[in-house]
């Protein structure tokens, strides 16, 4: 297992892919930072989130969290393509053939590259994390607001949302040993960040049997191990405990990964 392990990460880091897809994600985390600290100074009446009617009353703390949190509950596309591509990647390249030569065992194989896929997604978590506290630090103070970063509070949520990109890395792995086909791989993460998750929430949210299953979904249950969430702050529903939303992340991994073990790396692949 440690053999294997080692290869698996090896693959993961020497790639020039990888190190390019985190500079996009501080780029980008960085402007949705700074977006969604802007949005929170602009007054509900004129088209922001500031506060006003109809909008719950936020303390600065929770403004900071909603902020960065931001992270874990839209940055995730980036670590879930590079755990995505650790499989659809092999797959596509025929890769998969030696390594399946040097380590037969093919639940070894994927064990490793579900281990070796979390700490990549914690330097993910570290760097869009620490983009987006940046970025929407930089506009809350200078639009007048409080960043927060000395409350326990919020320095807990920035560290448990390091820890919610790297679940999302591992989940990425098990997504990809369901659905091959890399491209398309990638293009339903990317849907289902941009449009599935935002509307699901936002439909389901509107109604009272929906409300709680709408805790349970993937995006959600990062936002609540973080402890935060924009839709929460928006009175869009509510979150499951921290605890509870890093074990429903971790199940959706797992899970994936059970149903990829069972078809995917059962049948020949080689």
């Amino acid at each position: 297992m440690r053999a294997a392990l080692l290869t698996e990460y090896r693959k993961l880091v020497t790639t020039r892919l990888w190190w390019v897809l985190l500079v996009a994600m501080a780029l980008v985390m960085v402007f949705m930072g700074a977006s969604l600290a802007f949005t929170f100074s602009v007054p509900a009446d004129q088209g922001g989130m500031g506060g006003g009617e109809g909008l719950p009353a936020l303390t600065p703390t929770d403004v900071a969290l909603s902020v960065y949190s931001v992270a874990a509950g839209f940055g995730y596309v980036f670590p879930v393509v590079v755990g995505a591509l650790a499989v659809t990647g092999e797959l596509r390249h025929m890769t998969i053939t030696p390594t399946l030569l040097a380590e037969p065992r093919r639940g070894v194989v994927l064990g490793a590259k579900l281990l070796a896929a979390l700490p990549v997604g914690l330097l993910f978590g570290l760097v869009g994390t620490a983009a987006t506290v940046a970025g929407g630090a930089t506009v809350l103070t200078l639009t007048g607001g409080e960043t927060a970063l000395g409350e326990p509070e919020v320095l807990r949520g920035l560290a448990l949302s390091v820890l919610a990109l790297g679940l999302w890395a591992v989940l990425g792995v098990g997504f990809g040993t369901v659905l091959t086909n890399q491209v398309a791989a990638v293009v339903v993460v990317l849907a289902y960040n941009q449009l599935v998750e935002p509307l699901l929430r936002l439909f389901l949210g509107s109604l009272e049997w929906g409300q709680p299953v709408t805790r349970f979904l993937p995006g959600a249950a990062a936002e609540a191990l973080v402890g935060s969430s924009i839709y929460t702050a928006v009175g869009a529903g509510d979150l499951l405990e921290w605890w509870q939303g890093g074990l429903v992340l971790a199940a959706y991994a797992l899970v994936l990964a059970a149903i990829g073990r069972a078809t995917t790396f059962r049948r020949d692949i080689t």
